[in-house]
């Protein structure tokens, strides 16, 4: 059952001329193995379990989660609670506000700052109760860059046994100051030469960031190779758009290279100190399949 649902899932992902190598071994070797250590922290007190996925643009996190929900559903008999860090990005006009009050930077969405954090815990409080109603969790709509009205949004109407929170930053961790000054790219050398940004986003991470991060149980983190398959899959994701969706804006070579600059500091922090973070860690390679799982 499990094995015809993969399949038939994996079908509706291929795009032309891009299909989709070792169906079967990779839900042997892969998604089996992590489906079977996520039920193994549940199992242990059968207790709502937060599990945190994270791992650089592109890395494949959307699809691991949407194999994972039906894995849950067909083997255990679980509801898998989905959703991104994504979907909490702060409207349109409060980065805009944002940008002229602290700094420019903050109208591009992305680094930590410019997520509802206060939004996000309490959606995942309201999850955990034990007198479970339902659940509203919004929704972004990337291609308008800002937030989908309230009748769009995710509704959980059943209390969720495992929450799966996904997003590039998921537990990120701040840099010693002494890190912040050397700049990463050119964004943060013209734009952000008195540190600004810089500070500021570091110092969410430090307090209001680390503070949702500890709700997690469990963190599960996607090691690229480099980060310039950061920009190669990121790249990728965004043809399959173009050949998928054909009303959606997408972006160019260009705009990706700018608009990954915004995330590249902390996502080379995160692939540096992946051990420190992450409880199981899954090291893919430059063909974009699971090397090896390593737990911490």
């Amino acid at each position: 059952m499990i094995k015809s649902e993969y399949l038939k899932f994996l079908k509706k992902k291929e795009v032309v001329g891009r299909p989709i190598v070792d169906k079967i071994g990779k839900l042997k070797t892969f998604y089996l193995p992590l489906s079977e250590w996520i039920y193994s922290i549940y199992q242990k007190d059968k207790k709502t379990k937060i599990i945190g996925l994270s791992g650089g643009q592109g890395a494949g996190k959307s699809t691991i989660t949407s194999i994972l929900k039906f894995i849950f559903k067909k083997k255990y008999n679980l509801d898998l609670c989905v959703f991104s860090i994504d979907d909490f990005y702060r409207t349109k006009s409060e980065r805009i506000k944002m940008s002229k009050t602290i700094h420019p930077l903050f109208l591009t969405r992305g680094v930590p700052g410019t997520h509802d954090v206060k939004l996000l815990s309490n959606v995942i409080q309201k999850l955990k109760k034990k007198n479970f109603k339902t659940v509203l969790v919004p929704k972004f709509d990337k291609s308008k860059d800002d937030r989908f009205k309230k009748t769009k949004w995710q509704k959980i109407k059943t209390s969720p046994q495992i929450i799966i929170l996904e997003g590039w930053c998921v537990g990120a961790t701040q840099q010693k100051k002494s890190e912040l000054t050397r700049p990463a790219n050119k964004i943060e050398k013209e734009f952000d030469n008195k540190l600004i940004w810089r500070n500021k986003v570091n110092n969410l991470l430090k307090y209001e960031y680390k503070r949702l991060f500890k709700k997690i149980d469990k963190l599960v983190y996607l090691k690229v190779p480099d980060f310039n398959h950061i920009f190669k899959w990121r790249f990728a994701q965004e043809q399959k758009l173009k050949l998928t969706s054909k009303s959606k804006r997408t972006m160019s070579k260009i705009q990706i290279k700018e608009f990954i600059m915004f995330y590249e500091r902390i996502t080379k922090h995160m692939m540096k100190n992946y051990s420190k973070i992450s409880d199981l860690t899954i090291f893919l390679d430059k063909n974009h399949r699971s090397k090896k799982m390593r737990t911490f």
